[in-house]
């Protein structure tokens, strides 16, 4: 099955003229794209493979991918091990001219395992937790990445790049203190997450993750460890739990009823690419906690 659906995206490539007119650019997440949307304005034509509603570990790689990202000039990839379905649609594109970008670099990760990891720990990534965009410093490194691609790929407009980047830069400043003092009064409270998909956002709110739905990353939650969650959100008083909207509800929903903890459900990821998406979404999940 997979050898037929390489086949037909290749013969369908084959047929695909060469690139032409605004930089077209593949981000393997919204919030990445709507960064480069940013940093490339009108000189730049961006889409995103992965969806907001949906697991960003699991994309399914389909033949109309591979031939988007064949008539792209860039592809960003989030890195840490998230995006390995990257790899295939990249493969899949035959697209020699590709420049793919590890938005990972320079991001100093967190929860990165000690010694030799296996199954026995759940879905666990070897060199740190992946979600890194979700803490918005992060985002000004992210930033940096697409802009230093940007420059290779389209050296003639560098001096634009590098303005609205620094243009990111302050607007990027200014949200974070803004979030920040919204957020100071329930600094250093815990909360309760579903997947380990909030420690980014947690750390840059000074908040402590108390406990996860999930007993290991990727693993359903049993009866014992939802009772263990019981206990410890009542001894510690914890009133947030912040769950991913493409998991289910009946855990959280379970704990709500048992300890009144309110739910607060997101999307880790931006609604889509447009420049002010990715500022937009931390307004909106700030907004929400801050009004709790």
């Amino acid at each position: 099955m997979k050898n037929l659906i390489l086949f037909i995206a290749v013969t369908l490539i084959a047929a695909i003229p060469a690139y032409a007119g605004p930089v077209k650019i593949a981000a393997a997440l919204p919030d990445i794209g709507s960064i480069a949307s940013y940093i490339g304005g009108d000189k730049v034509e961006v889409f995103s493979i992965g969806k907001n509603n949906s697991n960003p570990h699991a994309v399914e790689v389909i033949p109309s991918y591979m031939i988007k990202v064949s008539r792209a000039a860039i592809y960003l990839k989030v890195g840490l091990a998230l995006d390995q379905w990257s790899d295939a649609i990249i493969d899949g594109s035959r697209n020699s001219r590709l420049l793919t970008v590890d938005c990972s670099n320079r991001i100093t990760p967190l929860q990165k395992p000690a010694g030799k990891v296996d199954a026995s720990m759940g879905d666990i990534h070897p060199d740190g937790n992946p979600h890194y965009w979700l803490d918005p410093a992060n985002g000004i490194i992210i930033a940096n990445n697409v802009t230093a691609a940007l420059k290779k790929a389209d050296p003639s407009n560098s001096q634009y790049y590098d303005k609205n980047y620094e243009r990111f830069k302050e607007e990027a400043a200014k949200h974070i203190s803004d979030w920040k003092s919204r957020l100071a009064k329930i600094s250093g409270q815990k909360v309760i997450t579903y997947h380990s998909s909030w420690i980014y956002f947690t750390t840059a709110f000074n908040l402590a993750i108390a406990g996860t739905v999930e007993p290991l990353p990727g693993i359903p939650p049993t009866a014992k460890h939802l009772a263990e969650l019981v206990e410890i959100i009542k001894r510690d008083a914890i009133s947030i739990l912040l769950q991913e909207s493409y998991f289910p509800d009946d855990a959280p929903k379970f704990l709500a009823r048992q300890t009144g903890i309110k739910i607060f459900k997101f999307s880790p990821s931006c609604a889509d690419v447009k420049p002010d998406s990715y500022f937009r979404h931390f307004d909106e999940i700030v907004a929400q906690i801050e009004g709790r």
